[in-house]
């Protein structure tokens, strides 16, 4: 059973060298510990024999060939005066913040870079029919495609994974990361808003006569695996080329620029501001119907009035500290406090008359000319 187990394990880990190792026959109960000690000098040379078994030989030559003399700094084209042709595109997984303070957006994004390297190209009947490789990106030339308007620490977020290579020479790299990019926020309609917020990817170095930059899918982005967010509604994510040209060069820049668009989810603004808010204005309402003796007619708008501030303040913590548009809901707010202190000055006013009588106050000359003039005017009587 010793022998038919030391032998599974050499055809498993061995299983195209022929077996030039001989095995004792079991022993009996007495001769244990020598069994016992020649067992173990026998499986340490089976843990030495392992590492030595190798893999094929093809991928090892192939690398060898293609990487020996390859050059990482030279742009893989036949003819120097032609543009390498690069697909881009990208893959959005899920919205990780909307930062409206800081007007930043962060995302979680799979890019793909598709090019051809005429120097990485086999025959793969010669090396036993491999026709892909697996190759870190810093062993190839990679094209320095950056997202422009990022607002990453280290600017790019991309992590870096091996390149996949075929035999005709076709690359995919595609490098996931965590992007920060800028992202103007337009508060004029919150929470009722939508946002775009743009990506702008191209070339830091290379022009359009040297690298050309093709959307890989017109759609925009490829959105079928993303991760839906609590607060946002996607829309879409539209891409579309761009080709820019500058005074002080000839040549053209590209790039290729995506937009997410996105809505936000109003279910919890609505409940925890807007219905809250609603129901302070109406006891404000309901305030005037207390009669003025109560004593508490001015505390409950004092009261309602400091609550809508606080409110007032919980939106203004969201919200940028821009001068460029005023949001819907702040608008809101501002007109119910306008509301409710209009009320509790009507009520000093009101409790100010109510408390009056002919032993402390005398009616003033303006008040029976003008107000009682007029109320009776207003009312078809005779002013005596």
């Amino acid at each position: 059973m010793k022998r038919q187990s030391l032998s599974r394990l050499d055809n498993l880990f061995c299983p195209s060298q022929e077996k030039t190792m001989s095995f004792p026959q079991p022993h009996t109960l007495s001769e244990a510990p020598a069994n016992g000690g020649k067992m173990l000098v026998y499986g340490l040379g089976l843990l030495i024999m392992i590492p030595a078994c190798t893999a094929g030989p093809h991928e090892k030559r192939l690398l060898h060939a293609l990487l020996d003399n390859y050059n990482s700094l030279e742009r893989p084209v036949v003819n120097e005066s032609d543009p390498l042709q690069l697909s881009f595109g990208l893959t959005l997984m899920q919205i990780i913040d909307v930062d409206e303070k800081n007007q930043l957006l962060i995302t979680n994004i799979w890019l793909k870079l598709e090019w051809n390297d005429m120097n990485l190209r086999w025959n793969s009947s010669e090396f036993g029919g491999v026709r892909d490789l697996r190759i870190p990106p810093h062993r190839l030339w990679k094209p320095d495609v950056l997202m422009y308007n990022s607002a990453d620490e280290g600017f790019d977020g991309t992590y870096a994974t091996n390149v996949v290579v075929r035999n005709n020479g076709s690359c995919l790299y595609v490098p996931p990361g965590i992007f920060k990019s800028t992202c103007k926020i337009d508060i004029t309609w919150f929470p009722f808003d939508d946002q775009r917020c743009e990506m702008k990817f191209g070339s830091w170095t290379y022009d359009g006569f040297q690298l050309d930059l093709q959307l890989q899918d017109e759609a925009g982005g490829d959105i079928s695996s993303f991760i839906t967010n609590g607060e946002w509604d996607l829309l879409g994510v539209p891409g579309k080329r761009n080709e820019i040209y500058y005074n002080c060069c000839p040549e053209p820049y590209i790039d290729i620029t995506f937009a997410i668009l996105i809505r936000r989810k109003t279910l919890y603004y609505f409940f925890n501001l807007i219905v809250p808010c609603v129901l302070i204005a109406s006891m404000a309402l309901l305030g005037f119907t207390l009669p003025p003796d109560s004593g508490e007619k001015l505390s409950l708008g004092v009261t309602i009035l400091l609550s809508l501030t606080v409110f007032l303040n919980m939106v203004a913590e969201t919200m940028p500290a821009t001068s460029d548009a005023v949001p819907l809901l702040g608008t809101y707010f501002n007109c119910i406090m306008f509301m409710v202190a209009s009320s509790v000055v009507s009520t000093i006013l009101i409790l100010n008359y109510h408390h009056r009588n002919p032993d402390t106050h005398e009616m003033s000359e303006w008040t029976r000319t003008g107000w009682l003039r007029m109320s009776a005017a207003a009312l078809l009587f005779e002013f005596i």
